[in-house]
């Protein structure tokens, strides 16, 4: 059983002891010091909205943080089955303190989680996390009298709300959308993506849509994270040439990934490079953000339209953060999230697919000839689990010393520049892993690559 405290969130498996694992006590915990901290931060302003993923745990940990908000004289706007961008979008329709996720993101069914926004509807920054992890264990929380208790209201509109904004986009094009008749398949992965998605596709005009995993059960049929390996079952119905596009996205909608009319995947590498064009192709100049493990393609997308890319700290808060001082008019992870700035800044699927969308219906040919447009790079990612007492920071400085004749990044973990690869190392935020992706313009030289940084690793660790 796993709980991680991080300063993202509150992320854990479902069952076990306290503290050992996302329990009852835990959820009241740091959803009061989550809430003490919001009206401190929000300057009194007692009002947060929630929202969850489907996953079968959601509603006792939802009604926990419910009742444990309003205990503190919060009123607790529940937005129930929501995606994440939505929920990020409803704490500023509302004028709220903040707002809470329970959602466990890419992570299996039995994982769940509390992400925090602050009142902007942004993810709470390294310094804000911290002091929310020293609260929690300060017992210095103080809770409402039987006088001062806070409302509890539910609200199902932001989903509509949010889809509007996105319709309204001055760069969504909704007219070509519709008029190119598109037919596509849609994995919901069990979860709110199974609503959400299809809503949104009807809203741009799009009749022929093709259900998978669509129900909210909250029982994935597959693993939920939308990488290759685990979304054959769609690249299979898409294989058989009915259909123009594939869209899969994660238990919480901030990730999308997209599949080719001819079943192959269009890489969640290049979800973001693909919009980043679009984007960058109407404005005429712009500058772009992805993080130290995302592909190098968009920074030659972005030169090629005389605008300047910037890395960041892997992480939608770090993202966002280079994105704002920069100006970026685009940025995102390559995990297959996207962030447009005027819409929102959050990773957003549902922004994602309505400028992909207007992207592949301006575009003339089909999704795998958009994709082949593309510079091609492989980035080859993988993990390692570690036991415990592996101290990671040890691990990442001797790889550091071991490379040390190479150019290396230290904004995040170890990132090792090899001149037309590289490989980057990091500790994940939100399972006890050290990451390591490599990038080459040949596929086996990215296999290779990592391959010799694990050999390297398990030589140090054993």
């Amino acid at each position: 059983m796993t709980l991680i405290k991080s300063i993202s969130g509150i992320r854990g498996t479902i069952g076990g002891k306290e503290g050992d694992a996302l329990t009852p006590p835990d959820v009241v915990k740091y959803a009061a010091a989550y809430g003490s901290w919001a009206i401190k931060a929000a300057s009194g302003k007692r009002k947060i909205v929630i929202g969850r993923d489907a996953r079968v745990s959601g509603a006792w940990v939802s009604s926990l943080v419910s009742a444990t908000l309003t205990a503190m004289g919060i009123h607790v706007i529940d937005a129930g089955l929501a995606t994440t961008p939505t929920v990020e979008m409803a704490v500023k329709y509302e004028n709220a303190a903040g707002g809470i996720i329970l959602t466990a993101s890419h992570n299996p069914g039995n994982w769940n989680a509390l992400k925090l926004l602050n009142q902007e509807g942004e993810f709470i920054s390294a310094e804000e996390g911290q002091y929310i992890l020293d609260l929690a264990d300060s017992g210095q929380i103080e809770f409402a009298k039987v006088t001062q208790q806070g409302q509890y209201t539910q609200d199902n509109s932001f989903l509509q709300r949010h889809i509007d904004d996105i319709i309204a986009h001055p760069l969504v094009d909704k007219a070509t959308i519709a008029a190119k008749n598109f037919s596509i398949v849609v994995d919901g992965v069990n979860s709110v993506g199974g609503v959400a998605v299809p809503a949104l596709l009807a809203a741009l005009g799009v009749k022929r849509v093709e259900k998978l995993f669509c129900e909210p059960t909250g029982i994935f049929e597959h693993n939920p994270e939308p990488l290759p390996e685990n979304i054959t079952h769609i690249c299979q119905k898409l294989y058989a040439g009915q259909h123009h596009l594939g869209i899969v996205v994660d238990p919480d909608v901030d990730r999308l990934a997209l599949v080719c009319e001819d079943g192959t995947p269009f890489g969640e590498e290049y979800t973001l490079v693909a919009v980043a064009d679009y984007v960058l192709s109407k404005t005429g100049k712009g500058n772009t953000v992805s993080n130290l493990s995302s592909t190098r393609a968009l920074a030659d997308v972005t030169q090629k339209y005389g605008g300047q890319h910037f890395s960041s700290a892997v992480g939608e808060v770090n993202v966002v953060k280079v994105m704002r001082e920069c100006q970026a008019i685009i940025g995102g992870e390559g995990n297959g999230g996207i962030i447009v700035p005027d819409l929102h800044y959050g990773r957003d699927a549902l922004i994602g697919i309505a400028l992909f969308l207007s992207h592949l219906a301006n575009f003339k040919g089909s999704a795998k000839m958009l994709r082949n447009k593309y510079p091609s790079y492989y980035i080859s990612k993988n993990k390692i689990e570690l036991t415990s007492g592996i101290n990671t920071e040890a691990v990442l400085r001797a790889m550091k010393e071991k490379y040390s004749r190479q150019p290396i990044n230290e904004v995040d973990g170890v990132k090792i520049d090899f001149g037309r690869e590289w490989v980057h190392l990091r500790r994940s935020n939100t399972e006890p892993i050290i990451r390591i992706y490599a990038e080459s313009d040949s596929e086996a030289t990215a296999e290779h690559l990592a391959q010799k940084i694990i050999s390297d690793i398990k030589e140090m660790i054993k």
